[in-house]
């Protein structure tokens, strides 16, 4: 039989007003009692009316995520850790697919509307900035994670893109790489396009440069797209020692396309990824990647959007995030000889 607010008050031993005033965010409840009765709810399975609330306007306890594809590893791992960190709070996450397209994320935007979400969290591309007026017209507390949109004043919890592309890059040529590709996703997402920069900034202080026929944007950030754009690049008469990949679905696609050329990784291609999901460890090589803090971006833009939630952070914030290289065995120095692989 489904829990009550009766069923709740009775085994936390407090009135049914004060389960109440924490189910909406209200009331002078010590943290330490609030915290018992979101115990007691999580106990007993106790779910609040969705629909009463929304229709009379309190909270519903409910967040919208939206990426671009939960089968990445990289979005589920930004969803799980997301839903931990809500869930603690009492909170229930609704989580959407976009495929990077402004239709499904326009669809989706007015669903979560519907459903009278709290507040909305975007990991997603946005071409139409537009799409969100309806959002910040109404005051819906909204928080960009992983991916920002210049000129829109929201909270934004990122990455530093061109800090971790410029890290791979000083990886490589410390190894000694001199001619490094790039394998980049479409070339309207913006954090790809920040990572080629601080790959291309560091190359150039090295007196090298990063042509543009050596960076091939995939049509989506697929192993398979990855693969194929990697195929272009090592069947070139003077083929890349080195291929950085802005995401490790690319960087696992560029280790089956040496795998079929028969081009060992890494004695003659090292491969750098981007995300250090569970893949790059599995990966055969492990690859060598650069990790993203998504704990920590997750655990940050919650706080944030739940400082707004209870009107206590009115200026949006950006918060930058550094990268880290972890360096595992798809990378080492290119031979003396390897000015060009040679195909079988």
């Amino acid at each position: 039989m489904r829990a009550t607010i009766y069923d709740v008050a009775r085994e936390a031993g407090v009135s049914i007003a004060a389960v109440s005033q924490v189910l909406n965010g209200k009331g002078k409840i010590s943290e330490e009692r609030r915290n018992e009765i979101f115990r007691v709810m999580a106990k007993l399975n106790f779910q609040p009316s969705v629909i009463a609330a929304a229709l009379t306007g309190k909270k519903t306890y409910t967040l919208g995520l939206l990426v671009p594809d939960i089968s990445n590893p990289f979005f589920a791992e930004i969803a799980r850790a997301v839903e931990d960190q809500v869930h603690g709070l009492g909170y229930s996450l609704m989580i959407c697919s976009t495929d990077n397209k402004d239709d499904r994320l326009e669809r989706y935007l007015t669903l979560l509307q519907q459903k009278s979400v709290d507040a909305v969290i975007i990991g997603t591309g946005i071409q139409d900035t537009q799409m969100l007026a309806p959002l910040l017209s109404k005051g819906m507390p909204t928080a960009m994670i992983a991916r920002e949109t210049p000129n829109m004043d929201v909270t934004t919890v990122v990455a530093n893109d061109f800090a971790g592309g410029a890290a791979a890059a000083r990886h490589l040529l410390a190894l000694g790489h001199t001619h490094i590709a790039v394998v980049a996703e479409r070339s309207r997402v913006r954090s790809s396009l920040e990572r080629i920069r601080g790959v291309r900034h560091t190359l150039v202080e090295a007196g090298l440069s990063l042509p543009d026929d050596l960076v091939k944007y995939s049509g989506d950030a697929l192993i398979k797209d990855g693969k194929y754009k990697a195929m272009e690049l090592l069947q070139c008469e003077e083929a890349p020692t080195a291929i950085f990949c802005c995401n490790d679905l690319l960087a696992i696609g560029a280790l089956q396309a040496a795998k079929d050329l028969s081009i060992r990784v890494p004695e003659d291609l090292s491969i750098v990824g981007f995300d250090n999901t569970i893949l790059a460890a599995v990966a055969d090589p492990p690859l060598t990647t650069v990790a993203q803090p998504t704990d920590v971006m997750c655990k940050t833009v919650v706080e944030l959007l739940m400082q707004q939630l209870k009107h206590q952070s009115p200026v949006n914030r950006r918060i930058v995030l550094e990268p880290e290289l972890v360096a595992r065995q798809s990378t080492s120095a290119p031979r003396a000889s390897n000015t060009g692989h040679q195909t079988t």
